[in-house]
């Protein structure tokens, strides 16, 4: 999706909420409350005649077979900050990049079940290889966090968050860091994870020293229209313990 459409397709929401929003804040006097629609009826005394449907328990979507073995941790660098706002969206609006989506559920080894309410700390660069906090001249207001974010598993331990592609970063005269996403993952019961998240492909992962291949992850492209975004999954496994 090129910068132009998604910075039309995204002021176009926000225009949208902003209406919304000013409905909200100030109505006329003589406004009257919203009618209630009745009581059930016809349809209350049909419910009553019909027999209940039993409703089968939601089995686990892509539940794993055969490895179970813990996602593998990885440095926490220097950039993590502790406590980003929950939100689905890692990037502020209008954030240039690449659109990227990233899902995947959360397990323990222990249960092999899907791990509901694990709390995801999720941090990354920008598209030129930038964190929020990399310039001590110039640090972060302590309530603003760019390109942060933090998410609750649901009752399937499934996560999903939007973002934009990170760019690599040089950390020495000769050594770059390939693009990469940072986790804190945590669960009652289980290990607190951190480690980090790879694109498979990227040229500055043959010189990297930190990155461990079961890390790496294969991205799609989705068609949107004539644009189309990057997405792929990321599943993590979390070992027992305090």
């Amino acid at each position: 999706m090129n910068n132009l459409s998604r910075r039309a397709f995204l002021i176009h929401g926000s225009l949208a909420v902003a209406a919304l929003g000013t409905g909200c804040t100030k109505i006329a006097a003589d406004t009257k409350p919203t009618e209630s629609s009745g009581d059930m009826g016809a349809y209350g005394r049909y419910l009553e005649e019909v027999e209940p449907v039993a409703v089968q328990p939601a089995q686990p979507p892509g539940a794993p077979e055969g490895d179970w073995t813990p996602t593998e941790d990885n440095i926490l660098g220097p950039f993590h900050r502790p406590g980003a706002p929950f939100r689905g969206k890692v990037t502020p609006p209008l954030e240039p990049g690449l659109p990227l989506l990233i899902r995947g559920q959360v397990f323990g080894k222990d249960t092999r079940a899907p791990l509901s309410g694990a709390v995801l700390d999720i941090w990354q660069a920008n598209a030129r290889g930038r964190y929020d906090n990399d310039d001590p001249a110039k640090p972060p207001a302590k309530d603003v966090f760019v390109n942060r974010t933090r998410l609750t598993t649901d009752e399937l331990g499934r996560y999903e968050f939007e973002t934009i592609h990170p760019g690599p970063y040089r950390i020495g005269p000769r050594a770059w860091r390939p693009p990469h996403i940072h986790f804190i993952v945590r669960h009652p019961g289980h290990k607190t994870l951190v480690t980090q998240l790879y694109f498979r492909g990227d040229p500055h992962q043959a010189d990297d020293a930190f990155i461990k291949d079961s890390l790496i992850i294969d991205l799609a492209d989705v068609p949107v229209g004539a644009d189309a975004y990057k997405s792929g999954a990321f599943r993590i496994v979390l070992a027992a313990g305090n």
